[in-house]
């Protein structure tokens, strides 16, 4: 319950979005080389803000 009402970092925002991102890769690597490879690519960018946060 004290779980409930806490705030996400922004690190933590990053970290979702930087999974979230891998995922959409992944699929996509499936279907579509050239879109995964931008997801991929957005997800590293997302990586280096996150390596800024530290």
């Amino acid at each position: 319950m004290l779980g409930l009402f806490k705030k996400k970092t922004e690190k933590e925002k990053l970290q979702e979005a930087y999974a979230i991102k891998l995922a959409e890769a992944h699929k996509a690597s499936q279907v579509n080389r050239k879109k995964a490879d931008e997801l991929t690519a957005e997800a590293e960018e997302i990586a280096k803000k996150i390596d800024l946060l530290k």
